[in-house]
């Protein structure tokens, strides 16, 4: 019993990790500093920031199930700012950010921000 959480947390750190890195990269690539990545809170606000979101919006993300559906939003809005689609946003950066956020931090992707408000 003992093992199965010992690997569960070494998993969990692992692809926390590699989340953060990950982060870590697209605030760098969006002009911020990238340890901004480990600061709690403040790493939610950069990234609604850097999504073309005002930072009020952190305040929706204390609000139950609002939270999820804002999160999902902002996701999105990330995702397009660095030329990808909508489905990158909610499986890539929603469902799975270990694997979307170092896509987009460490692959060809390129931040836009003057892209024109919907």
């Amino acid at each position: 019993m003992e093992s199965e959480s010992t690997a569960y947390t070494v998993v969990s750190l692992v692809l926390s990790i590699i989340a953060i890195a990950g982060l870590w990269m697209v605030f760098k690539k969006a002009g911020r500093p990238g340890w901004w990545a480990i600061v709690p809170i403040v790493n939610l606000f950069v990234t609604i920031k850097i999504a073309g979101r005002a930072g009020w919006w952190i305040l929706l993300f204390l609000i139950p199930v609002v939270n999820i559906v804002i999160a999902v939003i902002v996701a999105i809005d990330l995702a397009k700012k660095f030329g990808k689609s909508t489905a990158f946003g909610v499986v890539g950066l929603f469902l799975f950010p270990f694997i979307g956020a170092p896509m987009l931090g460490f692959g060809d992707a390129r931040y836009q921000d003057d892209l024109a408000a919907a």
